[in-house]
């Protein structure tokens, strides 16, 4: 018998039309690809534009990193790594009163978090929640809610240790009046920060309906977002039954953002050939790291790197006088420990979990 002929339709539909190839989407990867060739032209044609203005002296700067403490280097990356396991610790305090789950259980999500937040912006941030809600088969709603609490300790430890470093500078810090009063202004901050926390906790529903209120006249869709944060906060200091709970992790809070200060302060004392560096107090470094928490608030994927390091090298240059060049080498190297570090640790985790860093950090 003559074999069957196939069927001509089933044919048809397998085989792919031109005009469906014309509309296949562009890849992920092509559009990584893309957007960092894009990125870096845009460095390119920014620094070609501006060469006048910039008065770098190479030969200098090699000078600078040939003379860096890489053992000063290599513990401020140890204490960004030790920071990894006190969120994981802090998070772990922050769930128990729903489900238990172990510091290690939880490291996973922060290291591979923060892996994402690096190479691809703020917005992976989110990941984490949704990697603990999968790790620890807990709603996601729970998570985003103690990702929202977390934000809000974090906010108070930063807000308390950078107002003492400042209202208690040593006289001989340079501008030390300014930054006696913003060592005020910042504890003032910081109070109406605890009182807006107690009140999201007591009367958080009244609150978030208020805010929807004032906002629905600007953007119906802001202030749903804003109200859902608000709602997502009350839940989350609800989660904290006792004081013992908020004692640990406030403590948490508080030495792992000790730790942030302490790898600031090794990066810029590692420069030991710039007096300006070398002697570096922990009021100048606590300043320095307050620029660099402002500019990672919205961090774009690849440009935020280059963002980030202009606003450290402006803050050293302009507030401390330390020369540009070395102003701009110290930049680059406390943000590639602060933030680039990461990744190592990021890709190998991911590859131990068998998935890619994409598809590790996922939200899906």
């Amino acid at each position: 018998m003559p074999p069957e002929a196939p069927n001509q339709a089933a044919l048809a539909a397998a085989s792919p039309s031109p005009s469906a190839s014309a509309t296949t989407p562009i890849s992920s990867r092509t559009r990584t690809i893309v957007l960092f060739l894009l990125t870096i032209v845009l460095i390119a044609v920014m620094a070609w534009l501006s060469r006048d203005r910039m008065h770098l002296d190479w030969h200098s700067l090699r000078q600078q990193f040939y003379a860096v403490s890489w053992v000063r280097v290599a513990i401020g990356i140890a204490l960004i790594y030790l920071c990894f396991v006190l969120r994981a610790a802090r998070w772990s305090v922050l769930l128990a009163p729903m489900r238990k789950a172990s510091t290690w259980q939880l490291l996973p999500a922060q290291v591979l978090g923060f892996t994402g937040v690096a190479i691809f912006g703020r917005v992976a941030d989110l990941s984490r929640p949704y990697m603990i809600a999968r790790r620890t088969d807990s709603p996601v709603t729970t998570q985003v809610a103690i990702y929202s609490i977390e934000r809000a300790f974090d906010l108070a430890a930063a807000a308390t240790l950078f107002s003492l470093a400042l209202a208690f500078a040593p006289a001989s810090t340079p501008h030390h009046q300014a930054f006696a009063r913003a060592g005020v202004l910042s504890i003032v901050a910081t109070l109406l920060l605890a009182a807006t926390a107690i009140s999201i906790r007591l009367a958080g529903e009244r609150l978030a309906r208020l805010i929807e209120r004032l906002l629905s006249p600007l953007s119906a869709k802001l202030a749903a977002k804003a109200s859902a944060r608000v709602l997502d906060l009350q839940s989350g200091f609800g989660a904290i039954s006792t004081f013992g709970e908020f004692a640990a992790a406030m403590s948490l809070s508080l030495i792992m953002w000790a730790g942030i200060a302490g790898c600031y302060l090794m990066g810029t004392t590692a420069f030991r050939a710039t007096p300006e560096l070398a002697g570096f107090s922990i009021s100048s470094t606590m300043l320095i790291m307050a620029t660099g928490m402002g500019g990672s608030v919205i961090q774009l994927p690849v440009l935020g790197w280059f963002t980030q390091v202009a606003l450290f090298a402006t803050a050293m240059h302009a507030l401390f006088g330390v020369p540009v060049q070395t102003a701009t080498a110290c930049a680059a190297l406390i943000f590639t420990m602060t933030n680039l570090s990461v990744i190592p640790g990021g890709l190998l985790m991911a590859r131990l979990q068998g998935s890619g860093l994409r598809g590790a950090i996922s939200l899906q």
